[in-house]
């Protein structure tokens, strides 16, 4: 028999859970002024400051 998860496991923090929804991973393609091969840049960014995050080189 399975075990049945409770409803209170679920969401231990339900405000750090909805903290948790304003940030975004984005992922850039810089290339590289040497070899002009793509590397990614990974970084977590509030959803309000995404655009100024991908306009800044």
């Amino acid at each position: 028999m399975a075990k049945v998860a409770s409803k209170n496991s679920k969401v231990k923090d339900a405000k750090a859970a909805a903290e948790s929804k304003v940030w975004t991973k984005v992922i850039r393609a810089v290339r590289s002024p040497k070899t002009g091969a793509y590397t990614f840049k990974e970084a977590i960014v509030h959803k309000d400051k995404i655009q100024e995050h991908m306009n800044q080189k």
